[in-house]
């Protein structure tokens, strides 16, 4: 065969191949459009919290958005305030509100065992030191340590003992759903992005998925201090920054932030910052609904303490039969009422709430939706 008709052949096996998976993502797209969120119904006359982005890349770093840009997509998506943390940032840089959002400067630092997220900062965080000591060099600064993707492929968290002195953890990245979709193309990937063509916030939520990992590391880290949970947007501007923010979202409850977010911006980062470290901010995928009425009640200490024998009751907000449940894992057992948990054991817990969304296909599937920091559950009798 002359090199010219093999040549030809192949080219039309490869556009063969291209207008498949351009159908497949096709039927994708219009399974999509029949899809409506969010998927719990917004409550009438409830005073929305206070709802921002965690861990967000610009041009300062590898991010595809300016600062100014970034704001403008988180000011249409709804959010109030955005954590920007480029890579290895050390510059100094004072918060601002931006097209009318809250930006907090922090950064993201890559160290020879993963990365950290470090917020907070009381005075300047060495860069030098922080790419050596990482945990530590974000202690002496007087920060607040968050391993960043720790159980991701790409960029896992490797030092164990680290880990143990960070005072946070992202349960959920977007990034790693990202790159957890990019390693199985077929199943999560083209349905994601062929959703994403006529619905962006369906196209994101497809490519949720629970990471028991990381919650089971999340939950050993936690028996030894009580520990914060994040969602992290960890937004590069690929998925588009608004479509990101318009899918999940840290929030900010009353028990975190009583107080209205200040109008002078070093006030309010400072606000935005105790809240997000105090221990009673939560994250939820505001795609399939907001977290107003969300609680935790029972026995428990500030510091997210409870002790064995214990029984929590979790409220929810409003929500059809059948439309939500809640997930637990580690030392607590759900009781048969579904909305209170039983302390069982020592160690710790998480609770969540999961809601029936849509499918990658048609049907449902099971994700989650309401995501506050894990419990320390403490042996009977003992002080903490």
């Amino acid at each position: 065969m002359k090199p010219a008709a093999v040549v030809g052949k192949l080219l039309r096996a490869l556009l063969g191949l291209v207008l498949l998976l351009v159908g497949f993502a096709g039927f994708f797209t219009c399974a999509a459009t029949t899809v409506d969120y969010p998927v719990v119904a917004p409550q009438e006359g409830v005073q929305a919290w206070p709802r921002g982005a965690f861990h967000v890349h610009t041009t300062r770093s590898d991010g595809k958005g300016t600062v100014e840009e970034v704001a403008a997509a988180a000011r249409e998506a709804g959010l109030q305030f955005v954590v920007l943390t480029d890579h290895n940032d050390f510059g100094p840089r004072d918060p601002s509100f931006v097209n009318g959002v809250l930006v907090i400067p922090a950064v993201e630092i890559s160290t020879s065992t993963g990365h950290v997220v470090a917020f907070g900062m009381q005075k300047p965080l060495d860069g030098a030191r922080a790419r050596q000591e990482g945990v530590s060099a974000v202690e002496a600064a007087g920060g607040v340590a968050v391993l960043a993707h720790p159980v991701q492929k790409k960029n896992p968290w490797t030092d164990r003992e680290a880990a143990r002195r960070a005072r946070g953890f992202e349960l959920y990245s977007a990034d790693t759903f990202f790159r957890d979709a990019v390693r199985n193309p077929f199943s999560r990937l083209i349905p994601a992005v062929g959703a994403w063509f006529s619905n962006p916030v369906h196209g994101v939520m497809v490519l949720v998925t629970p990471q028991p990992a990381s919650t089971e590391w999340l939950l050993e880290l936690t028996r030894e201090q009580p520990r914060l949970a994040f969602c992290s947007h960890d937004a590069h501007g690929w998925p588009p920054y608004r479509d990101v923010f318009r899918a999940l979202a840290m929030y900010l409850p009353p028990t975190a932030l009583p107080e209205p977010l200040s109008t002078e911006p070093r006030t309010a980062a400072a606000q935005v910052v105790r809240a997000l470290s105090g221990g009673q901010s939560l994250c939820a995928f505001r795609g399939l609904g907001e977290p107003m009425g969300f609680a935790l009640e029972g026995p428990l200490s500030g510091q997210r303490e409870a002790w064995v024998g214990d029984t929590l009751t979790v409220r929810l907000p409003p929500h059809e039969p059948g439309q939500v449940r809640l997930e637990v894992s580690g030392a607590g057992r759900l009781g048969p009422d579904g909305t209170t948990v039983e302390l069982v054991t020592e160690g710790a817990v998480q609770i969540e709430a999961w809601v029936q969304a849509p499918g990658r296909f048609f049907g449902s599937e099971w994700r989650p939706w309401i995501v506050p920091s894990p419990i320390r559950v403490l042996p009977r009798g003992s002080g903490g």
